[in-house]
């Protein structure tokens, strides 16, 4: 069902990963920061970001893999993406818990609003696997290219918060 998709899943789950790799880079700048900064950079940016990336590159080895049905690939994808909603949900209640609330309602789309039409997507993907419908390889495809949209977000935001908070401690 992804043929012709390779070179597309290839390519988001390569930038993803290594845009991952950039996240280490991030913070092992931001080195200099008191233990409770590096707690709440952590869970503000950097923790959402990485499981957004990690999505993606799990998206990725999983459609790239030679299944023999589209099914067994549309329950995975699926389980991934509840599990991405789920995630969601906690981190926004923990951000309303320690107080990190967003000052705006432009920060609450690409932290909340993307990710949960990301999930949302792969859900409908998941779903046209598993019955066979032919949407199914482009409702994958939007999902990882929102969450790899979101993840990049992301690290600005944590490469800016490390940018503005470094002189700081």
């Amino acid at each position: 069902m992804f043929h012709g998709w390779e070179n597309f899943f290839m390519m988001a789950g390569t930038s993803a990963a290594a845009l991952i790799g950039l996240l280490f880079v991030a913070i092992s700048v931001g080195t200099g920061f008191s233990p409770s900064d590096i707690v709440r950079a952590s869970r503000g940016f950097l923790t959402p970001t990485l499981v957004h990336f990690a999505s993606v590159v799990f998206q990725a080895l999983a459609v790239l893999a030679p299944w023999a049905s589209a099914r067994p690939i549309g329950i995975i994808l699926g389980l991934g993406a509840f599990a991405g909603l789920s995630y969601q949900l906690y981190i926004v209640l923990m951000r309303q818990k320690i107080g990190s609330v967003f000052p705006g309602w432009a920060d609450w789309i690409p932290w909340v609003v993307l990710p949960v039409l990301g999930d949302a997507s792969l859900i409908a993907g998941a779903v046209g696997l598993i019955v066979g419908n032919a949407f199914a390889p482009y409702a994958v495809a939007g999902s990882s290219a929102l969450l790899l949209f979101v993840g990049i977000y992301g690290a600005w935001d944590l490469t800016v918060w490390i940018i503005k908070n470094r002189g700081k401690t």
